[in-house]
């Protein structure tokens, strides 16, 4: 079975309480936050609440969110205002994951049966929609133009991204530039907005603004590079957490994106067949992990991750030392090196 870069598990360890010391460092803030989503997922019809419930306590780490929070503390933000849009961040996250799953025919999610899988396509949908109102709802609240330019633009990239993903779906021959063009929408884009507009909140200058938006943007990009390679990475496996799921869905991720580029004819005919076709047969999956594990590609699409990583790293060199800016350093070692 294929095997990501091994990691240093004091590396590993290290990153972990990154993202722990970084929560800490914001909790008073998470804790209105939480309290804010409870409230305005509130709907007099039973089902919105309780299947956007279901999702949110699905087990997410509320990792946008924190970085709103922390990018506006970075800023030296005293006020509220970042409370309710952190919680709107959280809202379009959690509408795209319901789309998602819908739009991937998903069954599972996070190793729990998905939202959909529970209460159905039509319902998963339309609470999508119902808690992406929500967030326009909190982002004219808010007053902001320059908010509602940065969030609603941001939704409507994430948009594009799936019609991107969908436009390449099942499609061997896509390259890592039209792969990596799907990620920054789907993905990184979202992650960009919730830290720049820590820096709007906070009146700071347009140097600062993007700043933070180069590290969401880098950052996110690196997130979801790590979360392909999870997908087929045996020590997903070790912990008892299903792998492969990308593959049965046919989904062209970089490490299958390198591995088409790496291989022979048979390979590609192999690809061809259970990624375009779907015609997956027992022992598929292994012989996969064994063509990564051949061409390294899991290997180097961790280090394509490490690139971002570090250009996320440098976006932040404009502030000065603090706490939160350790934090926020520190948790680019949670994305690239985490392995559960």
């Amino acid at each position: 079975m294929a095997v990501v870069t091994p990691l240093d598990p004091k590396r590993r360890k290290a990153g972990t309480d990154a993202l722990e010391a970084l929560v800490e460092l914001v909790a008073t803030d998470l804790a209105a936050v939480n309290d804010l989503i409870i409230r305005r997922m509130h709907s007099d019809v039973e089902m919105i609440p309780q299947l956007a419930g279901y999702i949110v306590a699905s087990g997410g780490k509320r990792l946008r969110p924190v970085l709103t929070l922390a990018a506006a503390r970075l800023c030296g933000y005293q006020g509220e205002r970042h409370q309710p849009l952190a919680a709107c961040v959280e809202f379009i996250h959690t509408a795209t994951l319901l789309h998602d799953d819908v739009v991937d025919e998903s069954d599972l999610r996070r190793g729990q049966p998905s939202a959909n899988a529970v209460f159905g396509n039509k319902a998963s949908v339309l609470v999508g929609d119902f808690l992406f109102s929500r967030a326009f709802q909190v982002m004219t609240e808010d007053g902001s133009l320059d908010v509602l330019r940065i969030l609603s633009s941001a939704s409507a990239v994430i948009s594009e991204g799936e019609v991107l993903q969908l436009i390449t779906a099942n499609d061997t021959t896509t390259s890592e530039e039209a792969y990596l063009e799907v990620i920054r929408a789907k993905t990184a884009e979202l992650f960009a907005a919730a830290c720049r507009i820590g820096a709007v909140v906070a009146g700071r200058p347009a140097a600062e603004e993007e700043a933070l938006r180069s590290y969401g943007l880098n950052l996110g990009i690196a997130f979801q590079v790590v979360d392909d390679v999870l997908d087929y990475s045996a020590v997903q496996a070790r912990l008892g957490k299903s792998i492969g799921d990308d593959f049965r869905e046919g989904k062209i991720t970089l490490p299958v994106v390198l591995a088409f580029r790496r291989g022979d004819d048979e390979e590609r005919a192999f690809w061809r067949r259970t990624l375009e076709d779907i015609d997956q047969r027992d022992g598929d999956l292994e012989h996969a992990l064994a063509l990564m594990q051949r061409h390294n590609t899991l290997r180097d699409s961790v280090e394509r991750a490490r690139h971002y990583g570090a250009m996320a790293r440098d976006a932040l060199g404009l502030f000065p030392a603090s706490p939160i800016k350790r934090a926020l350093l520190d948790v680019i070692d949670f994305v690239v090196d985490r392995d559960f």
